[in-house]
């Protein structure tokens, strides 16, 4: 019997005495598991089939998938009968959130938040991560500026994903991608229109009762490293930009990273001045009290880590007490 098997059930049974919780999972993107296997950035996505799973395996366990502001109502309630929730939210959002994770979710008529990246759609974020992926999925060879790389097989493409995108911290990542493509005979445009969600798409879901609708800023920083003007202007912009295109009033928040050096009490002040009523990070933990709605918890899903005893881990808190040991917060 496996590791996995046997911690499991385990961890199934600890979940029975910990009382009123809810969970918040978030992740990126999502791909059938044919695709998923041969993606040069896997890890970013989550295999559909895995998330079908999971989301049978909560159900059939008792937990309740609600939407945030059901997580907001039950988490200020002084009647805590309805113990153990879970949330699944998508940051940024791409053409796959609408064409498979949406699609999925009314499957199983459960709810989904997105927090909506507004320069996306808008077309003012450089998804460099994405173009360089959709370059290596399309090619044998990688032509940079001082060399050629190999990328031949699926392994030579992950291999290079990872190492190619570790440069774009030395350089001006816009006109590091743009050399990029322009070696390469890639349009970025093209990529970006590929791969991004639109506003057409984004109306077409704002009135769907499972699909909810937030912020993530206007183009993705590191929100702590700004000045608070500028940090602000993230916040508030989105917010605005999302409400002046979806005519939805917007409550939700999600920091782009989302550990504790990515957002911290000035961030969630600023988050409350903008006028959202939640703020979540990407710090592992539980959702039990109101005094957490500016610092919500969350748990990040993502392609290398995808297995139920994993989602038990979660779920029982056990990685989030891993966390906080190795000081991964």
């Amino acid at each position: 019997m496996s590791v996995a098997a046997m911690v499991s059930p385990l961890l199934q049974i600890v979940n029975q005495f910990l009382g009123f919780r809810g969970c918040l999972f978030t992740f990126h993107r999502a791909a059938s598991a044919q695709a998923w296997q041969s993606l040069p950035n896997r890890d970013f996505y989550l295999n559909l089939d895995f998330l079908d799973e999971v989301l049978r395996h909560l159900s059939h366990n008792g937990w309740d998938i609600v939407t945030l502001d059901e997580a907001i109502a039950r988490t200020s309630s002084v009647n805590k009968s309805k113990q153990k929730f879970v949330n699944f939210s998508v940051d940024d959002c791409y053409r796959d959130t609408f064409e498979d994770v949406v699609p999925l979710f009314r499957e199983h008529q459960k709810p989904v938040t997105l927090f909506v990246t507004s320069g996306i759609p808008d077309e003012r974020m450089t998804l460099w991560h994405v173009g360089l992926e959709d370059i290596l999925l399309n090619r044998d060879q990688l032509i940079l500026e001082d060399e050629t790389l190999d990328v031949s097989t699926a392994e030579l493409k992950r291999k290079v994903f990872h190492t190619v995108s570790r440069r774009f911290d030395n350089f001006d990542a816009d006109k590091f991608y743009a050399r990029i493509c322009e070696l390469n005979g890639a349009n970025a445009l093209e990529i970006h229109r590929k791969h991004a969600v639109t506003w057409d798409m984004l109306a077409q879901l704002k009135n769907d009762p499972l699909v909810e609708i937030g912020g993530h800023t206007l183009t993705h920083p590191h929100i702590a490293s700004l000045a608070a003007g500028d940090a602000f202007e993230q916040l508030s912009g989105c917010r605005k930009r999302l409400q002046e295109k979806l005519n939805l009033p917007i409550q939700h928040f999600a920091f782009p990273y989302g550990r504790g050096a990515d957002c911290g009490i000035r961030d969630f002040q600023l988050a409350q001045k903008a006028g959202f009523t939640t703020a979540a990070t990407t710090i592992k933990g539980f959702l039990r009290s109101p005094n957490q709605f500016l610092s919500l918890p969350r748990i990040t899903l993502n392609g290398s880590h995808q297995s139920m005893a994993m989602i038990e881990a979660h779920l029982s808190g056990a990685t989030a007490v891993a966390a906080r040991i190795t000081g991964r917060v």
